[in-house]
C-alpha cells in the first residue's frame, strides 16, 4: 500500500474516490467547500434533500462522471461540539469500512481538516493526522496465515491524505501514526498466532528478526540453563510442566545520548496457558494463547521504534513460558526461590504471570532505568472491574501513573488508575514462605500488583493490567493491539 502526504488543491487531486468530512452541525471544512465547488453545489443539494445527514460515522457513496473522481465518499463527523478525537476515530473507521473493499483503487482523504474538540495536543492538525495514519494500517488489517483459502487481493493500493502543507512536522506526525498502526498489527499478528506455533522460542526467533530487520534493535536471549545459573527460579518454575523451555528476551534501541538512562518495558509471554495444575475450564481456553498479549504490546512498541528512530534509549525484556500441566509441572504448595532471594509459596498456579515477571522485574534493575512498565494480561478481576475499555493502571510513583495516563488520553488508548495502598499487601501473607502468589478474590488485580511492587522497590515503576484490552473474544475473536498507541504516545513524550 502506497500513502503520502499531499497539499495540493483538491479539485486538481485525481483520484478513484475522494473522501470529505460533512459536519451534522458546525463549519464545513474548506476540504468539503472545495469539493462541492467543484461539484456545483451537489453536496449541499444532497444535505438539503436529507440524502447526507452527517450524523457521525455515517457514509454515503456518490458515483459521479466527468470529475477528478469516479465517486465521491462523505462521511458524516457530527456536531463540532461533540467531535472528540473518539468520535472522530469512529468516524475514520467508517471510512475504512466503506474504502477497503471497495471498487477504488487510489482514495484522497481529505478529513484532516475537520476540526476536534480537546486540547491541542489532541485537536491539532498533527494529532489528527497522526490518528488517521493509524486508522489506515490497523483497519486494513487481515490475519489469514492458516486459511488454505487466502481472501482476494485489494483493489485499493493508493491512499493521499490532504494536509495544509507537506513540511517535515505533519509527515512525520502522518508516519508516526502509520508506523503505530504497523506495531498494532505486529502486535496482533503475534498474539493472533496459534500456541503450537508461538512458544517461548519462537518468541525470541522473532526478536532475533527484529534486530536483524533494523540495525537499531539488540536481541539477547537467556535459555532456562542460563536463567537456573543466575537464580530465576519463578520463571523456570512455571516452565516446568512443558516441553516447550521458557525464555528470557532481552531487546535493546539506543537512540538516545549514551548517558540517558532507558526507558523499560517489561512484557509477560506466557504463549498458553492451561492454568497449570490449577487447571482452567475447557470452555474458552482456546484465548488463552493470548497471555502473551503484554510481550506482543512491547514487539509492536518496539517495532514502532525501530522504524521511527527516536532519540530515546529503551529496553524491552520479554518473560515468556509456558504454562503447562504434565508430572513436572509446579503444585500448589511448592515454595520457590525468587532472583531477589525472596521465598513466594505457589497457592495457585493459575496465577503465574506474576511468577515470570518478578524475575524479570529483578533483572532489570541492571539497566539502571529512568522508568519501568510492565504490561500484562495479568488479572480476570481487572476485566471484572473495568471491562474491555480501559487498561488497568497500578504505580509506586505518582508523576509515572500521571504521564501513561495521560498519553492514554492522547492516544485514545485508555488506562484507569486502581489504588496500591500498603493495606491491601497483608493479603500476600504466608505462614511457610516470604509471600503468597495469591491474595484470595477480594481486590485482585491489585494484589496482584502488590506482589509485583515488591520486586520494583528500586526504581519507578507502573504495571499494565490489559487482560480486558489485549483481544476481542466472540465473533470478532483477535488481537487488538493495545495498549501499543499508549506505549507509542509515552515514548515519544520523552525522547528528545
Amino acid at each position: 500500500m502506497n500513502f503520502s502526504l499531499s497539499s495540493k488543491a483538491i479539485a486538481s487531486t485525481k483520484a478513484d474516490c475522494l473522501v470529505i468530512g460533512l459536519p451534522e452541525k458546525g463549519t464545513w471544512p474548506d476540504s468539503t467547500n472545495q469539493a462541492d465547488e467543484a461539484l456545483g453545489g451537489l453536496i449541499k443539494t444532497l444535505q438539503k434533500a436529507g440524502d447526507l445527514t452527517g450524523k457521525n460515522a455515517t457514509t454515503v457513496t456518490i458515483p459521479l462522471t466527468d470529475q477528478p473522481w469516479s465517486r465521491l465518499l462523505v462521511v458524516g463527523t457530527g456536531k463540532d461540539a461533540d467531535r472528540s478525537p473518539a468520535n472522530y476515530r469512529k468516524a475514520l473507521i467508517a471510512m475504512m469500512t466503506a474504502l477497503k473493499d471497495g471498487p477504488s483503487k487510489s482514495v484522497a482523504i481529505a478529513l484532516a481538516d475537520t476540526p476536534l474538540t480537546g486540547e491541542e495536543a489532541v485537536s491539532s492538525e498533527a494529532a489528527r493526522l497522526s490518528l488517521i495514519g493509524r486508522t489506515l494500517e490497523d483497519q486494513l488489517y487481515t490475519f489469514s496465515d492458516f486459511k488454505s483459502e487466502k481472501p482476494a487481493d485489494r483493489k485499493l493500493n493508493k491512499v493521499v491524505v490532504h494536509a495544509s502543507n507537506a513540511g517535515k512536522a505533519l509527515k512525520d506526525a502522518f508516519n508516526l501514526g502509520l508506523a503505530t498502526g504497523r506495531g498494532m498489527n505486529f502486535t496482533r499478528d503475534l498474539g493472533n498466532t496459534p500456541p503450537n506455533i508461538c512458544h517461548p522460542e519462537w518468541l525470541a526467533q522473532q526478536a532475533k528478526k527484529l534486530a536483524k530487520d533494523y540495525d537499531s534493535i539488540k536481541t539477547e536471549v537467556l535459555d532456562e540453563k542460563q536463567m537456573e545459573k543466575m537464580g530465576m527460579n519463578t520463571i523456570l518454575a512455571v516452565g516446568k510442566g512443558s516441553t516447550q523451555p521458557p525464555r528470557l528476551i532481552v531487546m535493546e534501541y539506543r537512540g538516545g545520548k549514551a548517558k540517558d538512562k532507558p526507558h523499560v518495558l517489561v512484557g509477560k509471554g506466557i504463549t498458553f496457558d492451561t492454568g497449570g495444575i490449577s487447571l482452567k475450564p475447557g470452555e474458552g481456553m482456546d484465548e488463552m494463547k493470548y497471555d502473551m498479549g503484554g510481550s506482543a504490546s512491547v514487539f509492536g512498541a518496539m517495532k514502532v521504534l525501530a522504524e521511527t528512530q527516536p532519540k530515546i534509549n529503551v529496553v524491552a525484556v520479554i518473560a515468556a513460558a509456558e504454562n503447562m500441566p504434565d508430572g513436572g509441572a509446579s503444585r500448589p504448595g511448592d515454595i520457590v526461590t525468587t532472583l531477589s532471594g525472596m521465598t513466594v509459596e505457589i497457592l495457585n498456579t493459575d496465577a503465574e504471570g506474576r511468577l515470570v515477571l518478578c524475575d524479570a522485574l529483578t533483572y532489570v534493575k541492571k539497566f539502571d532505568p529512568a522508568a519501568v512498565i510492565d504490561l500484562a494480561t495479568l488479572t480476570g478481576a481487572c476485566i471484572i472491574a473495568l471491562g474491555n475499555h480501559a487498561t488497568g493502571l497500578l504505580a509506586n510513583n505518582d508523576e509515572l501513573a500521571n504521564e501513561l495516563l495521560a498519553a492514554g488520553e492522547r492516544a485514545g488508548d485508555r488506562a484507569w488508575r486502581l489504588p496500591l495502598w500498603d493495606e491491601y499487601q497483608s493479603q500476600l501473607d504466608s505462614n511457610f514462605a516470604d509471600m503468597a502468589n495469591i491474595g484470595g478474590r477480594p481486590a485482585g488485580t491489585i494484589t496482584a500488583a502488590c506482589f509485583l511492587s515488591r520486586f520494583a522497590k528500586d526504581y519507578r515503576w507502573a504495571h499494565l493490567d490489559i487482560a480486558g484490552t489485549a483481544w476481542h473474544s466472540g465473533k470478532a475473536k483477535g488481537s487488538s493491539g493495545r495498549p501499543v498507541p499508549l506505549l507509542v504516545n509515552y515514548l515519544m513524550s520523552h525522547a528528545g
